[in-house]
């Protein structure tokens, strides 16, 4: 499986929902995407998590250096 991107991921995600909502699913296949869903919704919260975490490092490191100027 090739490596997806958080668009790709939520793409997909907001697939498997569409096609579990519709309820026109098999019970087999409906676990097997709810198995895939809880995979892809997973790795896009680790992705969100990680973003935030450079946000909040970058936020920091500019903040120390307009405190060092002045």
């Amino acid at each position: 499986m090739k490596k997806q991107t958080y668009e790709e991921s939520m793409k997909a995600l907001e697939d498997i929902v569409a096609k579990l909502e519709n309820g026109d699913v098999p019970l087999d296949e409906s676990l097997k995407l709810f198995e895939e869903g809880t995979k892809l919704a997973a790795f896009c919260s680790k992705a969100l998590d990680t973003a935030e975490q450079k946000i909040l490092t970058l936020s920091q490191a500019e903040e120390e250096s307009s405190e060092e100027e002045a």
